[in-house]
């Protein structure tokens, strides 16, 4: 009999082409490419190659795109309107399967991949992006590459690999009121730290992760880079098998029963070996948010600002003993990859009730058809009562390459998945914290804990 194996085991050995010493050619199911791409497809070009296997290949403009119009024309810059451009010409040019910016299906293609069933389980899927790692709350082996790489896998739909070491990563327990994934996962980056998975493909798992829906999956595994994993992965169940079905790029009818039967095979065996794993109690889990310049330094929001890294606080322009909701907020975002979901929207206008904004606020759905759901819930109408702005799908303020950008030495109560300086515009100090929380701060005009909001 054959030792018990990982749900990381079963999908590489699945996907090895052949092996090379400690490399192995692995088999590519999915690949997303975005208006970042534009290296690879000249590289692709220059060299006289095509595309091995266009429909297996997806793409989407994300980062650059404006989010106050749907027209390359709305670009920030004639340099940026170029790349948009650039993107429909190469993926016409190329056959790969596009969702242009006037397209209702256009967004982030973290949001984009599992919306459309790009993302199945026990897949591998690349992406010229870090945050691929989203896409393993379905089961999915997904990772960001370069763009070399991303030449490698249009030409050949394969990809060069070494072996990552693997981790579990057990949230146990129930998750108290006002604590949501993006806490779940901050707590998880504060304690391991933001070295604390180098090597390692991360398999989260615990009853707190397998009460989560999809989203909040979504949300954990987005930020497994943020602990330097390789990948976050959680293993497919009923809840995932729900939200797959019935997705465009799905298995369909008998087809999908066929592969219902495999993905119910994919969870870790009883017994498998992690080369590192560690618990957290989920009841202890509080709403939390970072006070420096890195995600590992987030604490929960009723503590003070520590004694530590005196870089990041003269960055931050905090004294130690601050209380974390003591600190006043310029601006929110709310959106990102990691938080511009329906279910993140919904957490977000839960918190207005009718009240105003003291501060100026960015609400960006995740995609075109985020956006159509909320507005037919009247989420849209909440935001706007409040005084928030409501735009059009993008990554905006996230990265802030798009022209969306804070002013220095702006705070910002931010959604997103990084608070490095400079991250949202030049001397940009940045929070880092949920959906509600966030909705919360800007109602506030400072950092809040939700929990004493009636």
């Amino acid at each position: 009999m054959s030792s018990p194996r990982t749900l990381f085991d079963k999908i590489w050995d699945s996907h090895v082409v052949l092996s090379r010493g400690a490399q192995s050619l692995l088999y590519i199911d999915r690949h997303i490419v975005h208006d970042g791409s534009f290296h690879a497809f000249n590289m692709l070009r220059a060299r006289g190659l095509a595309v091995r296997r266009p429909a297996q290949n997806f793409g989407t403009p994300d980062h650059y795109v404006p989010t106050h119009g749907r027209s390359p024309a709305d670009a920030a810059t004639p340099e940026i309107r170029g790349m948009i451009e650039t993107l429909e010409r190469n993926l016409a040019e190329t056959g790969i399967q596009r969702y242009p910016l006037d397209d209702i299906r256009q967004g982030i293609v973290h949001v984009v991949g599992p919306e459309q069933g790009i993302t199945l389980p026990g897949l591998t899927l690349v992406c010229g992006d870090s945050h691929t790692s989203s896409h393993g709350a379905l089961g999915a082996f997904a990772f960001g590459i370069g763009q070399s790489e991303n030449l490698h896998v249009l030409a050949t739909q394969t990809l060069w690999q070494t072996r990552p070491r693997t981790m579990r990563i057990a949230v146990e327990g129930r998750l108290a009121a006002g604590v949501s994934p993006k806490d779940v996962v901050l707590a998880i980056v504060a304690h391991i730290g933001a070295g604390g998975a180098v090597g390692h493909v991360v398999e989260f798992a615990g009853s707190a992760i397998r009460a989560m829906s999809v989203e909040g999956r979504l949300t954990v595994c987005n930020m497994s880079i943020e602990a330097g994993a390789r990948a976050g992965l959680i293993a497919p169940d009923d809840t995932t098998f729900a939200y797959v079905a019935g997705r465009p790029l799905a298995p369909q009818g008998e087809a999908f029963d066929r592969a219902l039967a495999q993905w119910r095979g994919l969870p870790s065996d009883p017994g498998a070996a992690f080369d590192r794993e560690t618990t957290l109690d989920a009841a202890a889990i509080a709403p939390m948010v970072t006070w420096g310049t890195s995600p590992e330094d987030a604490l929960p929001i009723d503590a003070v600002v520590p004694d530590a890294k005196p870089q990041a606080l003269a960055y931050m322009g905090l004294v130690p003993g601050t209380r974390l909701t003591d600190i006043a907020i310029d601006r929110v975002f709310i959106g990102s990859c990691t938080n511009s979901r329906i279910e993140d929207l919904r957490a977000a206008a839960a918190m207005l009730r009718g009240r105003k904004a003291r501060v100026p606020t960015l609400v960006v759905p995740g995609s075109g058809l985020v956006k159509a759901q909320a507005e037919a819930e009247g989420l849209d109408k909440l935001f706007l009562a409040a005084g928030f702005e409501w735009r059009h799908a993008g990554c905006s303020m996230c990265v802030g390459i798009n022209g969306e950008t804070g002013r220095p030495l702006e705070r910002i109560a931010s959604t997103s998945n990084r608070n490095f300086e400079g991250r949202q515009g030049k001397g940009v100090r940045t929070h880092l914290l949920s959906p509600a929380m966030a909705a919360a701060a800007a109602v506030e005009g400072r950092l809040v804990d939700i929990r004493g909001i009636a």
